[in-house]
C-alpha cells in the first residue's frame, strides 16, 4: 500500500527538482481560472446591457468552451511538434490578445464582438490547458500525479474566489436601471446609459491582458526541462490514443463534468437573481463564496486522496453532486443557493482527478491523450445553453439544473466502471495508505 506521505513527497520532490518550472506552471491555472470566472459576473451583465434571454446570454460559455473544441487538437500535434514551452508562450500570447479585444468591443456596442474576443482569449486557453495540465503531472513521481495536478488546479480554484469579486466590483453598476426605466429614457440617453455599461469591461480585461503578456515574456527567457516519453519518437497517429478505453471514457466524462461546472458556476448570479430574487450586485459575493468552496474542496479533496484513492473519492463525491442537485430544482428560497454552494465544493477536484485517471498509463500517447481530453471540454458550449433553454422554456431557471444532475450521474458511473474499463489496478493513480 501506499505510504500516506506520498503525496507531500512527490509535491517536495517536484519542488525540489522543477522548482521555478512547477512555480511557473502552477500561476497559469490561477489566471485561466480568473479569466473564466469572469463570466458569471459577464454573462448577468450582457443580458442586461443587450436585453438578452437566459439562452442567448449563456452564449457566452458557447463562445469561450467551442474554442476547446476547435483548438485541442492543434494544440496538440504543435506540443508534439516543439514540446510544451511553445504550446504554452503562443497560448499566453493569444490570452492577451483576446483580452485586449474587449476594449474595441465595447466601443462598437455588438454583443457578437464580444463573443469573438471571447472566443480568442479561450483558443489562447485551450492550449495553455492543453499544455499545463499533463506538463504538471510529469513534473514529478507519476504515483502522485493526481494530487499533484489536484494542487496546482487548487489555485484555478482560488482565482474562482477572487474573480467574481474583483470582476464584481468593475464591471456591475451599484444600482443597476430596470429595463422600464431603460425603455423610459430618450434614444440619445438610452444609447449613452448602455455605452456607459459595456464600458465597465475595458479595464478589468485590459489590466489582465497586460499581466498575461508579462507572463508569457518571462516563459520566453526562462528554460523549462520538456520532458519526453522514451517512446515518444515513434511515428504514429495523433488517435492512435483512441486505443486506450479508458482515455475514451475519461474523454466523455469530462465533457459532462465541464458542462455540468460551468452550469453551476457561470449562472451562479442567475440563479441567486431569478429564484433566490437577490439583486445582481449582492449576488457576485455569493458567486464568490462559491469559488472561495471550489478552492477549498481541491485542498480538501488533495488531502483525502492521501486516505481514499482518487476514483472512489470521485465517485462519492459525484453522489453528493446528485443529492445537490435536486434541491436546487425542487427547493426553494435560500436552501437551494446553500445547495449550489456545495456543488462548488463536492466538485472541484473533478476536472484534475479525471484528466490524471484518463492519461494513466498511455505513455507515449499522453500528448494526444490530453489533447482529447481538453477537446471534451466542448461540453461547456453545448450543455448551459440547454439548461437556460429548459429555463426559458419552463420559465422556471431551476428547472435546468436537471442538465448537471445528469452529469454527475454519468461521472458517478465513470468512476465505478470506465475508469477501470482497460488499466489494471496497479496502473491507476494512487490513494490510501
Amino acid at each position: 500500500m501506499e505510504n500516506q506521505s506520498a503525496p507531500i513527497k512527490g509535491v517536495a520532490q517536484t519542488a525540489q527538482k522543477y522548482g521555478f518550472a512547477f512555480i511557473l506552471i502552477t500561476s497559469l491555472f490561477f489566471f485561466w481560472g480568473f479569466v473564466h470566472n469572469l463570466d458569471p459576473i459577464l454573462i448577468p451583465h450582457l443580458r442586461r446591457g443587450f436585453r438578452l434571454n437566459n439562452f442567448e446570454a449563456l452564449l457566452v460559455d458557447s463562445a469561450v468552451y467551442v474554442a476547446y473544441f476547435v483548438m485541442a487538437i492543434p494544440a496538440g500535434i504543435l506540443m508534439k511538434k516543439y514540446g510544451y514551452k511553445t504550446g504554452i508562450i503562443l497560448g499566453l500570447l493569444l490570452f492577451g490578445i483576446g483580452c485586449f479585444l474587449f476594449v474595441p468591443a465595447a466601443n462598437t456596442m455588438q454583443y457578437m464582438f464580444f463573443l469573438g474576443a471571447l472566443f480568442i482569449v479561450a483558443c489562447g486557453l485551450a492550449i495553455l490547458e492543453t499544455a499545463a495540465n499533463p506538463y504538471a503531472t510529469v513534473l514529478g513521481p507519476p504515483e502522485t500525479a493526481t494530487q499533484r495536478l489536484n494542487f496546482a488546479q487548487s489555485f484555478n480554484g482560488l482565482a474562482a474566489f477572487v474573480a467574481p469579486v474583483v470582476g464584481g466590483y468593475f464591471i456591475l453598476a451599484e444600482n443597476p436601471l430596470s429595463d422600464a426605466e431603460v425603455d423610459a429614457m430618450t434614444e440619445t440617453a438610452r444609447s449613452a446609459y448602455l455605452l456607459s455599461e459595456t464600458a465597465t469591461v475595458k479595464m478589468p480585461y485590459l489590466i489582465l491582458g497586460i499581466i498575461i503578456i508579462i507572463v508569457a515574456i518571462i516563459f520566453i527567457f526562462t528554460k523549462l526541462p520538456d520532458i519526453k516519453d522514451e517512446q515518444e519518437s515513434e511515428h504514429r497517429g495523433f488517435f492512435h490514443a483512441l486505443r486506450h478505453k479508458h482515455l475514451v471514457w475519461a474523454v466523455a466524462a469530462q465533457f459532462f463534468y465541464v458542462g455540468a461546472q460551468v452550469c453551476i458556476l457561470s449562472s451562479l448570479v442567475l440563479f441567486a437573481k431569478d429564484v433566490v430574487f437577490i439583486e445582481e450586485n449582492d449576488a457576485k459575493w455569493y458567486s464568490g463564496i462559491a469559488g472561495l468552496a471550489f478552492m477549498a474542496g481541491r485542498f480538501v479533496g488533495t488531502f483525502f486522496m492521501r486516505f481514499v484513492q482518487p476514483r472512489i473519492l470521485l465517485g462519492i463525491y459525484a453522489i453528493i453532486c446528485i443529492a445537490l442537485c435536486a434541491v436546487a430544482i425542487l427547493g426553494s428560497g435560500m436552501i437551494t443557493l446553500y445547495a449550489m454552494i456545495g456543488i462548488a465544493f463536492f466538485m472541484s477536484i473533478m476536472f484534475p482527478t479525471i484528466f490524471a485517471l484518463g492519461i494513466a498509463g498511455i505513455g507515449a500517447d499522453t500528448k494526444s491523450g490530453s489533447s482529447l481530453i481538453v477537446m471534451s471540454i466542448v461540453g461547456g458550449a453545448i450543455l448551459p445553453p440547454l439548461l437556460g433553454w429548459i429555463g426559458d422554456t419552463t420559465q422556471h431557471l431551476q428547472y435546468g439544473y436537471v442538465v448537471p444532475l445528469v452529469c454527475f450521474a454519468f461521472i458517478a458511473w465513470y468512476a465505478k466502471v470506465g475508469v477501470k474499463a482497460d488499466l489494471k489496478s496497479e496502473t491507476l493513480p494512487v490513494g490510501g495508505h
